[in-house]
């Protein structure tokens, strides 16, 4: 995993300045004249919603995922519901899903009146396990949506065997993962739909929000294009209710400008998630951090580094690095089948326990793609000090494995 190492902004560091968890400015500079010149091409234009500008950018996608339609719309949580919709998921279907993951993954299945059914994930790629989905699949299954979480694609061969026997529909969630791949091809086009954000801090980030829906059904991308329209098919006929969801040109604009370095960026991610993996096993951390697995067959992209602390340091270790002023965060600190808002639908602690350790053990390190080889040795240094002083000051185990 030896990338080149992009062109950056040169901004020297020392054991005092701050590494932040994510930090857009570097990247922004790098492109600036890029970027500005195309804002203000469409403020000259005065052409702000889809239009020529989206239209461009969604070719631009299809061809970059290899579908053959890409539909653009308001935010990546608008991808799933329009796919949802799409797709005639409502009231009493079931949709398989991860509780390990953003809450807009089960909130969307809710949304439209359906049912999410969770079930545990992996420990070694934190993704759906097709297994768990076998065992879930009911008359009532209508969907599986997996998260290809982080940035490495879920297990699609076995998840979609499983569409295929049981004839159901498969909507990934590619959120945090544009450009990764399994098998060689690209997430997105790997089940029936592909949905992505377009959330500033993700590796394809626009100046706001944004979302794109990925298929190779004419027929589905056609009604896509009309439900985020209000279900309008032209000239205010409205053959069903939809919602307003359309892709702003600036953003798409914007995007499109940016899409031209995505695979740049990802090789920096890739070759910093490298020098982790080098200067972790440098200070022999590895019986206390578990750094993230990248899978056979699959490019991960690094959306987020996730790491696994050993037992009872996470909380600990995270205090030490925000006082060494080094970003990290915890990506996700409760699974979604125990958020309040999913009560009612009866389950409980314990049922999934790869999810709920995951949960206590996991915390995300800088991995963007403008990090300095003495930036990523400064987080390194640091983590090492906040691990062997919790370790110091608490009964320690090292990462505990789900029963």
């Amino acid at each position: 995993m030896n990338a080149p190492v992009p062109s950056t902004v040169p901004f020297p560091s020392s054991a005092e300045d701050p590494v932040p968890l994510i930090d857009l400015k570097p990247q922004y500079q790098n492109i600036k004249d890029e970027v500005d010149e195309t804002v203000q091409r469409v403020f000259e234009s005065q052409g702000f919603v889809l239009g020529e500008d989206v239209s461009n950018f969604e070719g631009e996608i299809a061809d970059y995922c290899d579908s053959r339609h890409a539909i653009g719309c308001a935010s990546g949580t608008d991808a799933l519901i329009l796919a949802l919709k799409a797709l005639d998921v409502g009231p009493g279907d079931e949709v398989i899903t991860t509780p390990f993951s953003f809450f807009a993954t089960a909130s969307c299945i809710e949304r439209v009146g359906a049912i999410p059914v969770f079930v545990d994930v992996k420990e070694d790629s934190f993704n759906i396990d097709p297994d768990a989905v076998a065992d879930a699949i009911t008359p009532r299954t209508r969907a599986i949506l997996p998260v290809h979480l982080y940035g490495q694609c879920a297990d699609m061969d076995a998840i979609c065997r499983l569409a295929v026997k049981h004839n159901l529909v498969v909507i990934e969630d590619a959120a945090q993962a544009i450009g990764s791949e399994f098998q060689g091809r690209r997430a997105g086009v790997l089940g029936t739909v592909g949905c992505f954000s377009f959330f500033p801090t993700k590796n394809l980030g626009g100046a706001g929000d944004g979302g794109m829906i990925t298929t190779d059904d004419a027929q589905l991308a056609e009604r896509m294009r009309r439900l985020r329209v209000h279900g309008d098919a032209g000239r205010y006929e409205h053959l069903e209710v939809g919602m307003n969801s359309r892709l702003d040109a600036l953003q798409a604009a914007v995007l499109s400008v940016k899409l031209r370095h995505l695979d740049s960026w990802t090789e920096g991610r890739q070759r910093n998630a490298s020098w982790y993996q080098e200067l972790c096993n440098h200070e022999k951390l590895e019986d206390i951090i578990q750094l993230p697995e990248t899978l056979p067959n699959r490019r991960h992209v690094y959306n987020q580094f996730c790491v696994r602390v050993g037992e009872g340091l996470r909380d600990s270790v995270l205090s030490s690095l925000r006082e060494q002023k080094i970003g990290c965060a915890v990506y996700y600190p409760k699974p979604l089948h125990l958020q309040p808002c999913f009560a009612h639908h009866g389950y409980k602690q314990g049922q999934f326990p790869v999810s709920e350790l995951l949960s206590e053990d996991i915390m995300a390190l800088p991995i963007f793609a403008e990090l300095t080889r003495s930036q990523i040795e400064r987080v390194v240094t640091g983590l090492s000090k906040a691990v062997h002083s919790a370790r110091e000051n608490k009964t320690w185990q090292p990462v505990k494995k789900a029963a």
